[in-house]
């Protein structure tokens, strides 16, 4: 098995873990159970509950932040290109999985310092939103709108209402082609 997917594995079951049973439920031993993988195999790969977290948050950063990038390269229009490639990306991420929040939430619980990663890359976005041609307020309402319904996603918060999910979504896409 090549060493990637066994580290994705191992982080997949983590994530699952966090998801499904809790942070409190993350320990080295149901990871490595969950995964089927030894003690020893995942201590390889990860040396600590700490390091395990590290990866989770590095792998949601990673992720996030490329998706971001690669929309902004696609998009023709160029005002508003980042707000809209980050209300699509975090739609995108909230039809797709859960997962990635998982680190997210197992860093606050944990050790709230494994953040800095997430948070660098967050105050990129919002320089490049802030610059991007769109009224300042305007793109900081839509980014909000797009975190505030991202967390309502994570904590289950929001009602299952795909269609109007779809019609919030239409309408902060529609907002960020606006130019003043």
């Amino acid at each position: 098995m090549p060493r990637g997917s066994k580290r994705d594995k191992i982080l997949n079951a983590a994530s699952e873990i966090v998801l499904t049973q809790g942070t409190e439920s993350l320990t080295l031993d149901a990871v490595a159970e969950l995964a089927e993988v030894s003690k020893g195999g995942l201590l390889y790969h990860f040396s600590s509950k700490e390091a395990l977290i590290t990866g989770l948050v590095q792998r949601m950063d990673r992720s996030h932040k490329q998706t971001v990038e690669d929309a902004t390269l696609s998009d023709k229009k160029k005002t508003g290109k980042w707000i809209r490639a980050y209300i699509n990306t975090t739609f995108k991420q909230m039809e797709e999985s859960k997962e990635i929040s998982a680190g997210l939430l197992a860093a606050q619980a944990f050790d709230p310092e494994l953040l800095k990663p997430i948070q660098e890359t967050q105050k990129n976005f919002q320089n490049h939103i802030h610059n991007d041609g769109l009224d300042e307020v305007q793109a900081e309402i839509l980014k909000l709108a797009a975190d505030g319904l991202w967390l309502s996603e994570v904590f289950g918060l929001r009602g299952s209402n795909q269609e109007l999910k779809k019609r919030v979504y239409n309408s902060l896409i529609k907002q960020s082609r606006k130019s003043d």
